[in-house]
């Protein structure tokens, strides 16, 4: 079963000066994030109006692209 790209992007919280776990642990704690959402202009959508420094589009870029490889190829 593949997991929401939320549950992919939990998984980086914890690292020390790293903006993928910046990112993932922005998210956690974003209560309106869409957890559940797997489409990528859903989550891109709310990444940019959420405009919160912690979760920049470029990382989001980079985790969705990291997701996909690991399991959409």
């Amino acid at each position: 079963m593949i997991p929401s790209f939320y549950h992919f992007i939990v998984t980086f919280r914890g690292g020390k000066n790293d903006s993928k776990a910046d990112f993932g642990e922005a998210a956690f704690h974003d209560h309106g994030f869409p957890k559940q959402d797997e489409d990528f202009q859903t989550i891109s959508r709310y990444i940019e109006e959420k405009a919160d420094p912690e979760m920049s589009a470029v990382v989001f870029d980079e985790l969705w692209q990291l997701y996909e490889e690991k399991y959409f190829e």
